[in-house]
């Protein structure tokens, strides 16, 4: 009777542990190598922060351009908008159907009326120009964290502890 008991017992430590380890509960911005049999995931926990900008300079202008975003809905993201100081090759001069296109001060905004994804695809260049993501005030230097040359699948997600172990955590 009482090694009945014991195994009963040991049994629900054993399901609430596998719970604790599998169960994914920590929210974070994931970047998961695509183009790879094994793609490695490099993760930012995130916080109660909903907001999160990519600034990159760009690669003919030499300028650099602001790109703003806010998670929602738990998992999805929604490009808020844009600023950037030059328009030529590769950067919109106008406005498209649900965007505002304006020029304060020498520079240039596009902001996004309705424009909500679930993920993009981020491509880390072999250029020794800025690439960043400003979250919490914080700037992750994608170059130097992120592998060059390869592309990355960008999301919100929810992550478990054991895919946290097996992940990269970006600081």
């Amino acid at each position: 009777m009482r090694q009945r008991k014991a195994l009963i017992v040991f049994a629900i430590l054993c399901s609430i542990l596998c719970l604790v380890i599998f169960l994914p509960f920590q929210k974070v911005f994931a970047f998961t190598e695509t183009r790879t049999v094994h793609p490695i995931l490099h993760y930012i926990p995130l916080t109660t922060e909903e907001t999160f900008q990519i600034r990159y300079t760009h690669s003919i202008h030499k300028s650099d351009v602001l790109e703003h975003y806010q998670y929602i809905g738990g998992k999805r993201i929604q490009m808020v908008g844009m600023e950037y100081e030059d328009l030529a090759i590769g950067m919109p001069s106008n406005a498209e159907e649900n965007q505002i296109f304006t020029e304060r001060n020498g520079k240039y905004y596009l902001q996004f009326n309705n424009e909500i994804i679930d993920n993009f695809t981020i491509f880390i260049g072999d250029l020794d120009l800025a690439l960043v993501l400003i979250y919490e005030h914080y700037e992750y230097d994608l170059k130097k964290d992120l592998q060059r040359g390869s592309s990355y699948l960008f999301e919100v997600k929810r992550l478990s502890l054991y895919e946290q172990w097996k992940g990269v955590r970006m600081r």
